[in-house]
């Protein structure tokens, strides 16, 4: 039974309240382990994090916590962004990377409950500021892990030398990117992208590859790549591949909103009356887009009409991967212009249950499954002793992913974000 602080009405002297210590008491609490949820739940933060998750029957809360009534809600650990960019957006403009910028971004990350972003290329001295500071219980934004510069260079040589000044970041990634942009540059060879691998190893970080095309895929995977940091394209994935990922745990991240931002603006989406999306969004910059020029461009562009087309092949992969048991972490590439921070993480979601995931899946793979992909064992999960990241939803995503939509309250690190 729930060992409630108040007892003053049994004559006993009303404790002195503890400000460091919140128990929330009576929601649903799907804990992003992929176990089955927790009925009249209750979860205990001190401190910035969690001290104990259970059922009301199984734990007291402790005396002088400050309860807070959750009956009816769900709650689920903060979503985190496998990959996303936290770096010099405006508007659509770029080359604005200050501080105050960056923290814009994760405070808008934070109000649609995206709790931590691995930030994965473009990031700067002020990025590693940023994310050397968050170790702490008064955070009330979103965590920030960064790769540094995406690593390119036709010889290994030229390769390392990238990769030593990520290094002196004390970058979380290296990040490759092995694309020919559909044919219009030249693409990372292989000779190249192993030496890369095999360095970043050797500095005990892992390797998010940025790639198009199914042998790409294969070859990366054969080289030990450690997280494929966009879906395969062009063809439907094989037995072959699955196994050769699921062999070499490596993690597969979809970006499906990725897909839709290259083609979105051809005409008006209609995501542009979305009272959800229109309560960040800036005006100036959805008439921007409007812009009649602007989407005949896009209408006429082989490369947006190319991952229009390919939306398919991309989805299907996901659906087929998921299947055989590969790991799925959720991300989006948001962070450039067009590619809306926080939004487009739900609309994420969403695209990934019409893929054929189940809210589960999809679930697990932003939240536990995440950590794991970015080697987080402090966040993702609600378990003691990680930190109290976590959303209060009104309703159960478990019933419908849209539901992750229906935020009440942010918390990070036990600290209510600020909604506005």
């Amino acid at each position: 039974m729930l060992a409630v602080a108040f007892l003053a009405a049994c004559g006993t002297p009303e404790p002195v309240q503890i400000e460091s210590v919140r128990a929330f008491v009576g929601a649903r609490i799907i804990d992003g382990t992929g176990g089955n949820p927790i009925d009249d739940g209750v979860l205990v933060v001190r401190d910035g994090r969690i001290e104990a998750v259970g059922t009301s029957a199984e734990l007291t809360v402790p005396e002088g916590a400050t309860l807070i009534d959750v009956a009816g809600k769900t709650i689920i650990p903060g979503l985190i962004n496998t990959h996303g960019h936290v770096n010099g957006t405006l508007g659509l403009e770029t080359n604005h990377f200050t501080s105050e910028n960056l923290l814009r971004q994760l405070r808008l990350y934070a109000r649609y409950g995206v709790t931590t972003v691995n930030s994965l290329g473009g990031d700067q001295e002020v990025s590693a500021v940023i994310r050397d500071a968050q170790n702490t219980k008064d955070l009330a934004r979103s965590r920030l892990l960064i790769a540094g510069s995406v690593v390119s260079g036709d010889t290994p040589q030229a390769a390392h030398a990238m990769i030593e000044k990520n290094l002196a970041l004390k970058a979380d990634f290296i990040k490759i990117r092995v694309d020919d942009g559909l044919g219009r540059r030249k693409k990372m060879t292989p000779e190249v992208y192993e030496s890369v691998i095999d360095r970043a190893h050797q500095a005990g970080l892992p390797v998010a590859a940025h790639l198009v095309y199914l042998e790409d895929a294969i070859g990366l995977a054969q080289a030990d790549v450690d997280y494929i940091a966009h879906s395969i394209r062009d063809e439907v994935v094989d037995d072959g591949l699955i196994a050769l990922l699921k062999e070499k745990d490596i993690t597969y991240c979809p970006t499906l909103m990725r897909e839709v931002s290259v083609y979105a603006y051809e005409s008006v989406p209609d995501f542009f009356e979305d009272p959800f999306f229109l309560k960040a969004a800036d005006p100036a910059v959805i008439e921007q887009l409007k812009n009649p020029e602007r989407m005949s461009r896009i209408k006429n562009s082989q490369n947006a009409q190319w991952f229009k087309k390919n939306l398919s092949t991309a989805m299907e992969n996901l659906r087929k991967l998921a299947e055989g048991g590969v790991t799925i972490a959720f991300g989006t590439d948001t962070g450039p212009p067009g590619r809306f921070q926080g939004y487009f993480e739900h609309m994420e979601l969403s695209m990934m249950a019409s893929a054929g995931l189940s809210p589960m899946q999809i679930l697990s793979s932003a939240t536990g499954d995440a950590a794991k992909a970015i080697g987080r064992e402090d966040i993702g999960t609600l378990e003691s002793g990680k930190w109290a990241d976590f959303l209060v939803l009104a309703e159960d995503p478990l019933l419908n992913i849209s539901n992750t939509r229906s935020i009440e309250t942010v918390w990070i690190a036990g600290n209510k974000v600020d909604g506005e």
